[in-house]
Formats: structure tokens, C-alpha cells, sequence
């Protein structure tokens, strides 16, 4: 790609970015429409660019001009309106409100939590007004025939505003976190490592096919086209039986779990379930064979622990593991991923030691200057003597100091305070890292960041206060981890590397965060009073929030100290991946990456499993029989999976806002 990056491109990410934050809450939680955002590769950004591609091309055929965008430019703009999509709805604001008002909302419904926890918690936290507060999930009176500027005015502002502008504290200093951590990690992912970031792969061939004036005859590829049909005729058909009955479905869900016994050796496998996705198949193609292997023998390997444990009879009660915090932590196996999080963050580092030593250095010398600060060399030609720049460190070293800092002030003691800002960053890096290079479009959180302090420390590290305003703090941006903003900018730092002004694919992710944080609260709070925060479908966010109150109360109830168990499976984890990393990096032959080890216990490896095993398998054999020359080929058809998925995804989107009922192509 020419690296090209305009003034155009950006205000274009901002005018679609801005319209799918502001319409992806109302398509959701309105409409109940197909989901528009979701995962890690969200389906409504995507639609978008794969056209404006197309329609690029054809426009500069036909007037015989350049296109008016850059592949790179078209790329920020992918990247724009994915980071406005997630924190739109299911990255932040889809539980933030049902979060920050559940306190008043429920405290005269009788559940023993409002007792507990409400003398505990922060009261800038939340808002104080029980009126404002019932408005918000009732509607306000007349407010379905109210226009925006009535809505707008009716909005008691003086109670929002003050909560608000305390969470926004919080949220922008954890942005800033995840933004210095991808600047001063995604050089070292992108340049230094190689990682091959899968998820971003289609949207930069496009982009190299646009700047080479062949996106009309990549989309002709003959294997790219059979994939298109492939997926296009299974969408067109399971549409039709969802809206036509009598017309048959092709099924894309097998229960093999009523195949194997409830008891035994394979009762880890009573539940299994096989999905089979197109797009999904086409992303495990694209990783790298090492990784899509692991994630799908590590899940099996998993579910055989399991039945084996019982076998053995040293299989424990889910009572073992105590009350955690954690959105999937249900049995004591699952504490295997708190040690493994540890050490693979370990080896992230290490990975990183000489990139960080000299960044380190750099920050110490008044002398050191980036080489090329401007980004204006070209692309292919690294600098003689690069050095890098000092300002992401200060950074998050300054926002440490302040999310340490917030979370002294409001209750947390001092050590929890340093420590649980800690947990967040090994989360997130962790998390970055596993979706980046393992291609993963769906993840979600195993163990909760606190879950490890408490089973190391127990319960009173955090105190009464601490423990509910940890609950609290958490769930808002570092325990739905399902569109979760870091990996999104992790993948900014692979399509900042094909740009020339590369400072400016950093501004305008950072005006893209505050900018969708700001729309993103006013557009909840409009739908809110409008239609009624009730009406709006949150029965997720709701069931999650309440539930994340109890475990918090019962942890203030009844104390708990550290747990044996906990420490047990979270050491054999930390000791597990140790031998992996280990092999991994010594043996050249060996086939285990350390990524499928972090996935195993996934509730969304549950899904993604089968169609990494798919892809696993025909990258096998393609490779095994044809070599990269057949390679080369015949991930176009893979290609044509995830296009011909993505685009019957928006068409069905489309359908759905005219006729009132909408099919759902993926199944998350």
C-alpha cells in the first residue's frame, strides 16, 4: 500500500463513525434487529468498507481518475467506525447505565445487596435521583411522539452530568492506558515479532489491491468467488426458511453432545456442540497452522480434563472455587487460566525486553530524539538508527499513577489499589495479544482481574468498600471482553505501520475514544427517556449486573480468605504454560502454541472450536499436498467465506429494518 493518509479519510471514519454509534444502540435495543456490532471483527464497519471499496474502484475506472481513497486510508476508516461501534453499545454502554443506576433502581425491590453494598459504595458513583432515575427506565410521559430536542430538554442533565463526568474520568484514563500500552507494544507486535494479526488480513488486501488498481479483478478471483457462492447460498437459503417455514434450512449447529455419556471419561463433552460458520472457517485458515490447532486441541484437551478428573475422583464441586467475580469462572479448572494469564504477560515482556530497554533508555536521555518522528520514510525501509519514542511509557506510567489513584479515593485500600490497576493490564495485553495474532473474532473473559487477588490475598485485601467498588469499577470496561476496545487498537498499530503519517492514525483514534464516549452517553440517555431503558431489550446487562451485586455482597457477607484451590489450578496453569512456552521456544517441531492454552476454558471457544478445526484442516492439507503456490490460491476461497458471510450479514441487517423480523447470520 502507498501509505497515503488524508484529512478526507478521517473526517469520512469520523461522519460513519459517528452514525453507527449513535444507530447501532437504536438497532439493537429498538429495533431488535440484527446486531450490528459484536466481537472483534463486527459485521456493521465491515459491510460498510468492503463497499466503499468496491464503489472506489469502479469510480476511478470509470472517470479515469485516482481513487479518492487510499487502501491505508480506507483501512483507518474501517478502524474508526469499529471503535465507535464497540463503544456504542456492546463495549461499554449496553451494561454501563443498567451498572451505574441498578442502586436506585432496585433499592426498594427487597434484594439483600442494596442493603449491603449501598452504604458502601461511592455515591458520585451513581445517580441520587429516584424521579430521574424511573423516567430513564420508564420512559418519560409522551416520549415515543417526542422529537430529539424535546427528549434532549426533557433529560434532568444536573443529576446525569456530575455521574457522568466522574465515570469519564475513569474511562479515558483507562483508554489512555490501552492507547500507550498499543504504542509502546505495537511496534514490537507489528515490526519486531511479525505477528500476522488474521482479522485485519481482508481488510488489507483489499487495500493493497485498491492502491494496485486490481480490486476489480480481486474480486473476480475464480476461488473468491466460489467461496462468496458457498456462503451466500447457505445465508440464502436459511434465510428463506426463516422468513418461508415450508422452505428447508441447511443446519449450521450439531448437538454431538447427546453422543457422548454424562458420566465418565468423555463427560466433559455432554455439552459439546459443533457450529459451523463460513467466516469463522476462513479466519482460522488465515492464522498460522501452530495457533488454529492449539485452539481447537486445547478445548478438547479441556473438556477431557474434565471426565478424567472425574474418573480419577479428584473432580471438585463448583462450591470449591468459592464466590469469584469472573463472567465464565464456574469450576475450579477454569482458575488454570489466572496462572497462565500471569506468565504468558511474563513472556510478553521478555519477548519485548530489548524494545522496552531501549524505550526505557530513551526516556532517560534528555538527548534522545525518534528518528523518524513524522513517519515519513517509507514503509518497507526501517531507520538505520530507530529509537523509540519516550512517550508512551510516561504515559502509562502517569496513567497508572491515576487509576491507582481513583481507585484509592474511592475506597479501595493502598496496596489493592496498585495491584488491581496491574491485573487490568495483564488482562488487557493478554486479551490484545490472544485475539490479534489467534484470529479470534469472538472471546470472552474467563476470570475476573480481582478474581486473582482474592484468591491469592482473600477477600479483605480488597475491605467491604473495596470489594463492592471493585465489582463496580470492573464490570464497566475490564470484564465483558466481548467487543472489547484494546484489541481493536492493537490492530490500529498493524494498519498504522502501512502509514506514512502515522501520527495522525494515532489522532484519530484518540479523538475517535472521546468522541464515542461522549455520543454514545448521550445516545443511550435520548433512547432511555424515550422509549424506557426497560423496554429496550437489556435483559443480558440486567441479569449480568444483578448478578455481579450479589457476588459482591455475599463476598461483604461472609469473607473469605485465600483459596487453596484457586492457588492450586492457578499454579499448575502458571506451571502448564511455563512448560509450554518453553517447548514452544526451544523446539521448532513442536505443534502447542501457548495462545490455545489461554482459550481453553472460553465460553466462546465453545463456538469457535469446530470451525477452527475446519480451517485447521484444510490449511493442513493445502499446504501438506500444494505448498504456499496452492496456498496463495486457495485462501481466496476462504476469503470469499468471510465476504460472502460479512455481506449477506448486512443485507439480512438491511431486510430486517423494513420487515420487522431479521435472521441472524452468526450466532452470537
Amino acid at each position: 500500500m502507498n501509505g497515503r493518509l488524508r484529512l478526507r479519510a478521517l473526517l469520512t471514519g469520523l461522519v460513519i463513525g459517528l452514525a453507527l454509534c449513535v444507530f447501532t444502540p437504536y438497532n439493537s435495543a429498538v429495533l431488535r434487529n440484527v446486531p450490528l456490532s459484536g466481537g472483534h471483527f463486527p459485521m456493521a464497519p465491515f459491510f460498510i468498507v468492503a463497499w466503499m471499496f468496491v464503489l472506489d474502484a469502479l469510480a476511478s475506472r470509470l472517470t479515469r481518475r485516482p481513487p479518492v481513497f487510499s487502501g491505508v486510508e480506507l483501512l483507518v476508516v474501517w478502524l474508526m467506525a469499529v471503535i465507535f461501534s464497540a463503544i456504542g453499545y456492546a463495549g461499554l454502554t449496553e451494561t454501563f447505565f443498567v451498572n451505574i443506576t441498578a442502586p436506585e433502581r432496585f433499592a426498594k425491590d427487597a434484594y439483600r445487596w442494596t442493603e449491603v453494598l449501598g452504604p458502601l459504595l461511592p455515591q458520585a458513583w451513581f445517580p441520587h435521583s429516584a424521579e430521574a432515575v424511573s423516567a430513564f427506565y420508564n420512559g418519560l410521559r409522551g416520549g415515543r411522539d417526542m422529537n430529539l430536542l424535546a427528549v434532549l430538554a426533557a433529560i434532568p442533565w444536573g443529576v446525569w452530568l456530575p455521574v457522568l463526568a466522574v465515570w469519564s474520568f475513569f474511562i479515558l484514563g483507562a483508554f489512555f492506558v490501552m492507547l500507550c500500552l498499543m504504542a509502546l507494544f505495537g511496534r514490537q507486535w507489528v515490526v519486531n515479532e511479525r505477528v500476522l494479526f488474521p482479522l485485519v488480513r481482508v481488510p488489507a488486501l483489499m487495500g493493497e489491491a485498491l492502491d494496485q488498481k486490481q480490486i476489480l479483478s480481486w474480486w473476480g478471483n475464480t476461488y473468491l468467488l466460489v467461496g462468496l457462492t458457498l456462503a451466500g447460498a447457505l445465508h440464502l437459503i436459511n434465510g428463506l426458511h426463516f422468513y418461508y417455514p415450508s422452505v428447508p434450512a441447511v443446519p449450521t449447529l450439531v448437538l454431538a453432545g447427546s453422543y457422548f455419556p454424562k458420566y465418565g471419561l468423555f463427560s466433559g463433552f455432554h455439552k459439546l456442540k459443533l457450529y459451523i460458520i463460513p467466516a469463522f472457517i476462513g479466519f482460522a485458515f488465515l492464522t498460522t497452522r501452530q495457533i488454529s490447532f492449539s485452539m481447537w486441541a486445547f478445548h478438547l484437551l479441556a473438556g477431557l480434563l474434565f471426565g478424567l478428573l472425574y474418573v480419577m475422583g479428584w473432580q471438585l464441586p463448583e462450591a470449591a472455587l468459592g464466590t469469584t467475580l469472573g463472567p465464565d469462572l464456574a469450576r475450579p479448572e477454569g482458575a488454570q487460566t489466572i496462572g497462565s494469564y500471569l506468565v504468558f504477560f511474563g513472556f510478553l515482556l521478555w519477548l519485548a525486553r530489548h524494545h522496552l530497554k531501549e524505550t526505557v533508555m530513551c526516556a532517560l536521555r534528555r538527548t534522545c530524539t525518534e528518528s523518524d518522528p513524522a513517519g515519513t520514510s517509507p514503509i518497507e525501509t526501517l531507520p538505520a538508527t530507530w529509537q523509540p519514542p519516550s512517550w508512551p511509557l510516561w504515559g502509562l506510567l502517569l496513567g497508572m499513577l491515576a487509576l491507582t489513584g481513583w481507585c484509592w479515593f474511592f475506597g479501595l485500600p493502598l496496596m489493592a489499589a496498585l495491584l488491581l490497576p496491574v491485573m487490568f493490564v495483564v488482562v488487557v495485553l493478554v486479551t490484545s495479544r490472544l485475539v490479534c495474532q489467534g484470529g479470534l473474532p469472538y472471546f470472552t473473559l474467563t476470570a475476573a482481574p480481582s478474581d486473582t487477588l482474592m484468591g491469592l490475598f482473600g477477600s479483605g485485601f480488597f475491605g467491604s468498600a473495596g470489594l463492592a467498588a471493585t465489582a463496580v469499577m470492573q464490570k464497566v470496561l475490564f470484564l465483558d471482553m466481548r467487543e472489547a476496545v484494546a484489541p481493536t487498537l492493537f490492530h490500529g498499530a498493524k494498519v498504522q505501520q502501512d502509514a506514512r503519517r502515522k501520527n495522525l492514525v494515532l489522532a484519530a483514534i484518540g479523538l475517535s475514544l472521546v468522541l464515542a464516549l461522549i455520543v454514545a452517553f448521550v445516545t443511550m440517555l435520548v433512547l432511555g427517556y424515550k422509549y424506557g431503558l426497560r423496554e429496550l431489550g437489556l435483559d443480558w446487562a440486567t441479569q449480568t449486573v444483578l448478578g455481579n451485586y450479589e457476588s459482591a455482597q455475599r463476598l461483604v457477607d461472609q469473607p473469605v480468605g485465600p483459596n487453596a484451590w484457586t492457588i492450586t489450578y492457578a499454579g499448575f496453569g502458571a506451571l502448564a504454560m511455563i512448560v509450554l512456552i518453553v517447548c514452544y521456544y526451544r523446539f521448532p517441531w513442536w505443534p502447542l502454541h501457548p495462545l490455545g492454552y489461554l482459550a481453553a476454558y472460553s465460553a466462546g471457544m465453545t463456538i469457535l472450536w469446530f470451525p477452527f478445526f475446519i480451517g485447521w484442516l484444510c490449511n493442513h492439507l493445502v499446504l501438506h499436498y500444494g505448498g504456499t503456490r496452492l496456498f496463495n490460491r486457495v485462501r481466496f476461497l476462504f476469503i470469499g467465506l468471510i465476504l460472502g458471510e460479512f455481506l449477506m450479514g448486512g443485507v439480512y441487517a438491511v431486510i430486517g429494518l423494513y420487515s420487522g423480523q431479521s435472521y441472524a447470520v452468526f450466532p452470537l
